[in-house]
C-alpha cells in the first residue's frame, strides 16, 4: 500500500502555524515511508474563503519547505483539488445516502431546531439532535417539499447510547458514545457539503491511507466511521495529533501569541528554525537533540515517539532556536543573501522609496523614515500613545474594533483599508485624523510618518494585525471576558 497522506486547509484568513505544524506530521509520515503528500483546499464556505488566502498558503507552505506531490496549484489523478469545484460529486454520493437509507432530507426551520435544541438541553444527558426528533411527519414534509421548501441532507446516526470504538495510532482505542452523535448535516441548503461529507469521499476518493489531524476532531470519528461503513470502504487509519498551547497551556490563539505563519516570515525567523520549532511540538529525535532539519528529521521519523502533552509554543523559545541555526548554520555570505531576501530587496526599496523621498532631504534620512518597515514589534509603552487626543479607553476600543474590522478584511489594498477604517471612524464618530493617530502609534511607532494606510500595505496583514494586538495589549492589559463581551457587544452596535 501506498501511503498518502494530505493537508486541507480553508482558504479564510491568514495561514495558521497549527496548520503547519499538521502539514509538517503528515509531511514527514508520508516521505518517511516512500509516500505521498497532498493539498486539498476546503473553500466550500464560500463567505469567508478567498483566492488571496489559498494563494498565501501556498507561499507559506512552500517558505517552509513543504511542498506537495499533488494539490491544486500542481494537479495529480485524483483532482479536482478545490472542495468548489467538486460539488456535483458530493450531490451524488448524499442522493446514493438518501437512496440507501442512511441520510434523510430535513426540512426543520431554524425556529424548530431552536425548539428542539432547548427541549433536550432542558431534559439534561446529552443534546445530539436524533433522526426521530428531526423526521417531519411523512405528510408535513411531502408537503414543504411541494411548496419548494429549503432543505438539508442530514445523516441517519444510532438513536441510542452506547460505546463508539475509534481506533487511533497514537491512543490505541478511543471510546465515544454514540448519545453525543447527533444527526449531522452532510449536504447544506446552498448544495454544498459540510466538512464531514467532503472530508469522507474526497478522502476516499484521494486514496488517503492515513488521516493525521489535529485532536479537536476526535469528537467527529464516530460519525466518519458510520460514513465508510455506509459507503462500504475502509476507513483510512486515524491519528489525533495532540493540540498546540500557549504557555498558560490554553489552546493556542492569536489574542495571547502570534499564529499566523506570515508573522513569523516578515519578523525575520528562518524557515529551517520555524519548522525544526513545530518538529519539536510533542515529538522528539531519539537522540533528544534539539536542533535538526527537515531532512534529519524525516530520516528517523517515527509517530509513535508523539507525546500526547499539550505541546507549549513559546516564542522566546523559537527566537533562541532559530539565534541557533542564524550562528551555525550561515556565513556571513549567507546571511547577507537571507537579510537581501527578507527585507532589503529591490522590491521592497521601490515599494518604499515613493512614499518617503518628499521627505528627504539627505540619504541618511531614509533609515529613520523606514526602520519601522523592518522591524519587529515596536517598543511601544502607554505613554507612547499621549498624543492622542482620545481618551485611554477610547484608544482601547478604537485598537479592538480596528482589529477585528480588519481581521474581516478579505484584500489588504489601500484603498480597502482606507474604506474599512473610514467606515468604522464614522461609526464611532470619531474625526478621521483623530482615529488616525494611533493608529500611526501602534503601526509606525509615531504620528510623524506617511500614510499609515500605505505602511499597512508595505507590512502587509500578518504584521499589520501583530502590531495592533501588540498596541492593545500595552493599552488595554488582558482584556478579561467580560469586558471583551461589552465590547463585543458595543462593536456589534455599531453602523457598518
Amino acid at each position: 500500500m501506498t501511503v498518502r497522506t494530505r493537508i486541507a486547509p480553508s482558504p479564510t484568513g491568514d495561514p495558521h502555524v497549527g496548520t503547519a505544524y499538521i502539514a509538517l506530521f503528515n509531511y514527514c509520515f508520508a516521505k518517511q515511508h516512500g509516500g505521498e503528500f497532498l493539498l486539498r483546499i476546503e473553500d466550500t464556505d464560500q463567505a469567508r474563503s478567498t483566492r488571496e488566502s489559498e494563494q498565501s498558503i501556498f507561499d507559506s507552505l512552500r517558505w517552509l519547505g513543504l511542498d506537495w506531490d499533488e494539490g491544486p496549484d500542481v494537479g495529480g489523478d485524483a483532482g479536482p483539488y478545490r472542495q468548489s469545484e467538486r460539488k456535483s460529486i458530493y450531490e451524488q454520493y448524499a442522493q446514493q445516502l438518501i437512496n440507501t437509507g442512511h441520510a434523510f432530507k430535513c426540512y426543520r426551520t431554524t425556529e424548530e431546531l431552536d425548539t428542539l435544541r432547548e427541549a433536550k438541553r432542558a431534559q439534561g444527558g446529552f443534546a445530539a439532535l436524533k433522526p426521530s426528533e428531526l423526521k417531519l411527519p411523512q405528510e408535513e414534509a411531502a408537503a414543504r417539499e411541494a411548496s419548494g421548501a429549503a432543505y438539508v441532507v442530514r445523516m441517519n446516526v444510532p438513536e441510542g447510547t452506547g460505546p463508539c470504538p475509534i481506533e487511533d495510532m497514537l491512543r490505541g482505542t478511543i471510546e465515544l458514545d454514540w448519545g453525543q452523535v447527533d444527526a449531522q448535516v452532510l449536504l447544506k441548503s446552498d448544495g454544498l457539503p459540510t466538512y464531514h461529507l467532503a472530508n469522507v469521499v474526497d478522502d476516499h476518493l484521494m486514496g488517503i491511507s492515513h488521516v493525521i489531524r489535529g485532536e479537536e476532531w476526535i469528537n467527529s470519528a464516530p460519525k466518519h466511521k458510520l460514513l465508510y461503513e455506509y459507503f462500504g470502504w475502509d476507513m483510512p487509519v486515524l491519528c489525533h495529533l495532540p493540540l498546540l498551547r500557549n504557555p498558560d497551556k490554553s489552546k493556542l490563539s492569536k489574542r495571547k501569541n502570534p499564529t499566523s505563519i506570515g508573522y513569523y516570515e516578515r519578523m525575520g525567523f528562518l524557515p529551517e528554525a520555524l519548522l525544526n520549532y513545530l518538529g519539536r511540538m510533542g515529538w522528539s529525535m531519539p537522540d533528544e537533540r534539539e536542533k535538526f532539519s527537515l531532512a534529519e528529521m524525516i530520516e528517523a521519523f517515527d509517530i509513535n515517539r508523539v507525546s500526547l502533552g499539550g505541546p507549549i509554543f513559546d516564542v522566546e523559545k523559537l527566537r533562541w532556536l532559530n539565534g541557533l541555526w542564524l550562528r551555525e548554520d550561515l556565513n556571513h555570505e549567507q546571511l547577507a543573501d537571507r537579510l537581501q531576501a527578507w527585507a532589503l530587496n529591490r522590491s521592497n526599496l521601490m515599494a518604499v522609496l515613493p512614499l518617503v523621498q518628499s521627505r528627504m532631504e539627505t540619504l541618511s534620512d531614509f533609515a529613520p523614515l523606514a526602520s519601522f518597515l523592518a522591524a519587529g514589534m515596536l517598543p511601544l509603552k502607554a505613554e507612547s500613545f499621549g498624543e492622542s487626543k482620545l481618551e485611554a479607553d477610547d484608544v482601547k476600543r478604537l485598537l479592538q474594533f480596528t482589529l477585528w474590522r480588519l481581521e474581516s478584511l478579505r484584500t489588504w489594498e489601500r484603498d480597502d483599508i482606507f474604506a474599512c477604517i473610514k467606515a468604522l471612524a464614522d461609526a464611532m464618530e470619531i474625526k478621521m485624523r483623530d482615529f488616525s493617530a494611533p493608529l500611526f502609534i501602534a503601526i509606525a511607532g509615531t504620528t510623524a510618518s506617511f500614510s499609515v494606510f500605505d505602511s499597512m500595505v508595505l507590512l502587509g496583514p500578518d504584521m499589520s494585525r501583530a502590531r495592533l494586538r501588540h498596541a492593545l495589549q500595552v493599552v488595554a492589559g488582558e482584556i478579561g471576558k467580560k469586558q471583551l463581551k461589552k465590547l463585543e457587544k458595543d462593536y456589534a452596535n455599531l453602523a457598518l
